[in-house]
């Protein structure tokens, strides 16, 4: 069963966890489990994906249940009418806060806009050596992308040399070893947290939240982040 975190006559919003498609794709062919099919049999209804969640993302997915809604809701997401925050834990220490400004070519080869902010919330450092450092570190921080394009938050911290710890293709393959054969981690470390929106009908401000996996907040016990 997935996890409701709100619903009315007009949409349903979902806690996706990691690892798990929003609908099929062609690019993902070794399942033939998704969100949108997992949704619909619970419902017992037709739902309709307002926005796009990466496989290995977990968080918050929000489904309209009425192509009219959906349309207006992707709207809504495409004009940034709609915000949303993300919890990361990434590769050694960030700065306190900051603008990640960096255009990105999207699978089209289209080259867009894309802007990030970002806030520290916690930061760690374990004696557990890498490399050539004796220690490592780690940062815990919240993410609001003000563009919405593929894979921008995990590319833009890759950018800043601060990528999410288990992310592939974007992320550090050492720390990625690191953390599935120490610790038998083997998710990404990225949580869409927060999503706050106008109601499309009733026109009354809605703040959906998503409370973070069990492997996330493991991880953040792991590596003392707060």
């Amino acid at each position: 069963m997935l996890e409701i975190l709100y619903q009315d006559d007009y949409l349903v919003g979902i806690n996706k966890p990691n690892g798990l498609l929003v609908h099929r794709s062609s690019i993902a062919t070794n399942t033939d489990i998704y969100a949108l099919q997992l949704l619909r049999d619970q419902l017992n209804k037709k739902v309709f994906p307002c926005h796009r969640l990466d496989r290995k993302t977990s968080g918050v997915l929000i489904f309209a249940l009425s192509k009219e809604i959906q349309k207006t809701m992707n709207d809504a997401f495409m004009n940034s009418e709609i915000s949303k925050s993300y919890m990361a834990i990434v590769r050694g220490f960030t700065e306190d806060k900051g603008m990640i400004d960096y255009a990105l070519t999207n699978d089209k080869e289209k080259i867009q806009d894309a802007v990030t902010h970002y806030k520290t919330l916690s930061k760690s450092e374990i004696p557990v050596p890498l490399g050539k450092f004796k220690s490592s570190r780690y940062s815990l921080v919240e993410v609001v992308p003000i563009t919405g394009r593929m894979h921008q938050i995990r590319k833009h911290l890759a950018h800043i040399f601060h990528p999410i710890i288990g992310d592939r293709p974007h992320g550090c393959n050492k720390q990625n070893k690191l953390f599935l054969d120490k610790w038998g981690m083997n998710e990404m470390m990225l949580h869409a947290e927060n999503i706050k929106f106008v109601h499309p009908i009733t026109k009354v401000a809605v703040e959906i939240k998503a409370s973070l996996p069990h492997e996330f907040q493991r991880m953040m016990v792991v590596l003392g982040l707060h």
